[in-house]
């Protein structure tokens, strides 16, 4: 069944974003699709408010991705709360300037992007890293506190807000633990809406597996990557980006794709346009069996360092 809210990540700088909305059949099956965007605010410039306001008056609705500059960690950590905060004092002045209409702002709780490019290249290092991090207990504390701080007076003055979240944050809670929260930078914070990041393209050959168990039927999820961001991986074709929509859409209304670009890149957004979401789709036995293998060893890790 086609999900009754489907949405695109957008994470590019403003040149690139303002081509991709000058493009009349980008603007005519986004809203043939009735989505909306998830947009990165990897900057505040004029022509990013340009682009919303076009976005918007087409009658696509945009919702804000916190982004701050690389070298303050570009996504929301347990680390750069202070940078955050400034960062959300901007994004208001910037969306009050500009009079524009956001139908949300979202916390991407994942490691300092330099960590990421660490874990690309140096994987054994930086989870090593990672690990002996995860015993300093009062660190999540501290930042479950800001954020939760933050987070309320933005609730308070009208916002909804959104997080984005690895698919740990599942193992963890079914847990009843915070040792994966600690360990990959997740904070299970209460908001509107939650986004779990289920990226085959990230999760090697057990993806469809992991996709099929972290979608969740009282959730949104997302699915990708098509191409843009910030990874270096491959990307899905079509076919992948088909089966992974149809896993989430067949106990999800709520999916999300990262990342628009991509799909306007490689030509998937009109494809979308007729999609049948309703196709039968397998997970391969051997797929789903290690899949539920390495799910049952992140809960049973997080039952014993809870």
């Amino acid at each position: 069944m086609k999900p009754t809210r489907l949405s695109f990540f957008n994470e590019q700088d403003s040149p690139e974003l303002t081509d991709l909305v000058g493009d009349a059949a980008v603007l005519r099956e986004l809203q043939a699709l009735k989505a909306g965007v998830t947009m990165g605010l990897r900057d505040l410039s004029d022509e990013r408010a340009e682009a919303v306001r076009r976005l918007c008056g087409e009658g696509v609705p945009v919702g804000a991705w916190l982004l701050l500059p690389r070298e303050q960690g570009y996504f929301a950590t347990y680390d750069n709360v202070e940078a955050v905060e400034a960062r959300v004092e901007a994004v208001l002045r910037w969306t009050e300037r500009h009079s524009l209409t956001l139908t949300s702002l979202g916390f991407d709780f994942e490691p300092d992007l330099r960590e990421l490019d660490r874990l690309f290249h140096h994987p054994v290092r930086a989870l090593a890293g990672w690990a002996r991090r995860s015993a300093n207990r009062p660190r999540r504390e501290r930042a479950l506190e800001s954020y939760r701080a933050l987070i309320s007076r933005l609730q308070s003055a009208g916002w909804s807000i959104e997080t984005y979240q690895f698919p740990l944050l599942l193992e963890d809670r079914a847990a009843g633990s915070h040792f994966l929260q600690r360990f990959c930078s997740s904070l299970d914070v209460a908001v509107e809406r939650e986004v779990v990041m289920t990226y085959s393209s990230l999760l090697g050959p057990l993806g469809p597996g992991l996709v099929e168990g972290w979608t969740r039927t009282d959730g949104a999820v997302a699915v990708g990557s098509t191409g843009g961001g910030v990874d270096p991986l491959p990307k899905l074709s079509f076919d992948e980006l088909s089966r992974d929509l149809r896993l989430a859409a067949r106990v999800c209304r709520d999916v999300s794709i990262f990342s628009l670009e991509g799909c306007v890149m490689h030509g998937h957004l009109p494809r979308l346009l007729d999609f049948d979401w309703t196709a039968p789709v397998t997970v391969p036995l051997r797929q789903r069996v290690g899949a539920a293998s390495i799910r049952g060893s992140a809960r049973a890790l997080a039952r014993l360092f809870r």
